[in-house]
């Protein structure tokens, strides 16, 4: 180990990973610093009674050859090595309401879409068309979304609403519902641009994957192909304080006293940690504010459940369920009492598995208030701390709670259940770095459009953000937000070339 590189970069989640093996590729000495024990941020996984689950990652989308999220894994060298299972064609996603025994589902590839849920709504042909058409329409408009030339977003398109775009769509309530019930994707609501539904979502309509024993598969891949560039990994490495000197970062210092200097920062943590690494801090102090001011989307609670072997059949889409349709809009601003008013369901899958499922992830929105209590304590594999009975109780009347919907729509599940764990926004505080939990970073909303917009340039000349809480969330929208952060030192028209030359090389190799 040594102690100066070109590029440090701090946390290695997916957007700090991805930017490490850009500038890599390139020639720099890089460094990644991580504070846990396990290298990938949201790609994290955890074992539960031998059966892997994810932390973030529940399935994957544009990953079929030639599609976007294919090639820009293609240029980091991993698109060949994941191992995926695809999802049901005809239905990855189904959307479930608490008052109709139907399901609506979401299909791959548009024409299928449009036909599947053409047959579920016969008089809104019409409707379903024009939702594909806008939806293409708008991811053209962001070139870095199909490897394109050009400015990173197209302003025009900020203000449009997810409710006011589905709203002129059709006045079918329910229709409205299933064409947003995929909306935990970035926890959307009426408010959340167009735009972000339209680049969280297209992608999966596309090509949609689960990843066969976990998504940490992804975070092995990159750091093995980092390191075979020359690059370095570095666990229990907790960047507490960052030195200024002349405008510059001259020093980064980590809680065990290892220092490391280097040409340039990446901080792939939430920018409001970062400024706080700084002691008298250079910047501006509406600079500060504005990124203090922004607002976080809303946390989750996760129950996980293992079952016994072979009582739970496999399925092979994920269920997202919502008590009506107006829960698709609301349930983040649920009453405690009918928690849960919405949840996503997933099933892990892994290799030359049968017919019968092994675990199950339930995800569903909290509100880091109802955590508050329990806010002062700390937890992680690390650094083991208790969080005391009051804590384990709420988590077994939430698990209750959770369990008692989960029966609607699967009688007999209680009776294939070994062992539940569960997640708060505590947990994604801890293991995460999130604040407040938070799921997706900043929260876009379409009155304010670029109040949550943050350059990856900071008013710190060596210093660079990455990561969701940036543009863009989700696999795909980190990927690209790390080719905008090197694009800084790199020049953006030469790096998406790289990129673009690099696919075309194996096409026709």
């Amino acid at each position: 180990m040594q102690n100066h590189y070109d590029v440090v970069i701090v946390g290695s989640g997916l957007g700090g990973l991805v930017s490490a093996i850009i500038l890599a590729k390139e020639g720099y000495s890089v460094c990644v610093l991580e504070k846990n024990q396990q290298f990938g941020g949201n790609l994290q996984t955890f074992t539960r009674n031998k059966t892997i689950f994810d932390t973030g990652v529940h399935y994957l989308g544009g990953l079929s050859e030639g599609q976007n999220l294919f090639k820009y894994f293609n240029y980091l060298g991993i698109a060949h090595d994941l191992n995926l299972k695809k999802m049901d064609e005809l239905a990855y996603d189904r959307i479930t309401f608490g008052n109709d025994p139907q399901w609506y589902p979401h299909a791959q590839g548009y024409a299928k879409f449009e036909e599947e849920l053409i047959k579920k709504f016969p008089t809104e042909s019409e409707a379903i068309m024009a939702y594909s058409k806008k939806m293409k329409e708008t991811c053209s408009k962001f070139p870095l979304y199909s490897l394109q030339k050009g400015s990173p977003y197209d302003l025009s398109v900020f203000q449009e609403s997810t409710w006011e775009v589905v709203n002129a769509l059709t006045q079918n309530k329910k229709l409205q519902a299933v064409l947003m019930g995929s909306n935990y994707l970035y926890a959307g609501l009426k408010s959340t641009p167009f735009y972000v539904h339209a680049l969280s979502v297209n992608s999966y309509i596309e090509s949609s994957y689960r990843c066969i024993n976990g998504g940490s598969q992804i975070t092995k891949l990159l750091i093995r192909k980092l390191k075979r560039l020359g690059g370095v990994a570095l666990k229990h490495q907790e960047v507490v304080k960052m030195d200024l000197k002349e405008d510059k970062i001259s020093k980064v210092s980590c809680l065990n006293g290892t220092e490391f200097t280097a040409n340039w920062v990446i901080s792939n943590i939430e920018p409001q940690t970062t400024l706080n690494m700084f002691g008298e801090s250079p910047l501006k102090k509406p600079y500060i504010n504005r990124i203090k001011n922004i607002k976080k989307t809303v946390a989750a609670f996760s129950l996980y459940i293992v079952f016994k072997p072979d009582t739970f059949k496999y399925f092979n889409h994920n269920i997202y369920h919502f008590k009506t349709p107006e829960k698709v809009w609301t349930s983040q601003d649920y009453d405690i009492q009918n928690w849960p008013e919405s949840y996503m369901v997933s099933l892990g899958v892994k290799k030359n598995m049968d017919d019968y499922a092994e675990n199950m992830t339930i995800m569903s929105y909290m509100r880091y208030e109802e955590v508050l209590p329990w806010a002062h304590t700390f937890h992680t594999v690390k650094y083991k701390n208790e969080r005391g009975q009051t804590y384990e109780e709420f988590k077994a009347e939430k698990t209750e709670q959770i369990l008692l919907e989960l029966e609607k729509q699967f009688p007999a599940i209680r009776s294939c259940i070994l062992e539940t764990y569960t997640s708060t926004p505590l947990s994604y505080r801890d293991y995460i770095g999130s604040l407040g939990g938070s799921m997706y970073g900043f929260l876009k909303d379409a009155e304010k459009p670029m109040q949550a917009i943050l350059s990856p340039k900071t008013k710190i000349d060596n210093l660079l953000f990455t990561g969701q809480s940036l543009n863009m969330h989700g696999i795909l929208g980190v990927t690209i937000g790390a080719v905008l952060t090197c694009s800084e030192i790199l020049g953006k028209a030469y790096l998406v070339d790289a990129i673009n030359e690099a696919n075309q090389t194996q096409e026709i190799t």
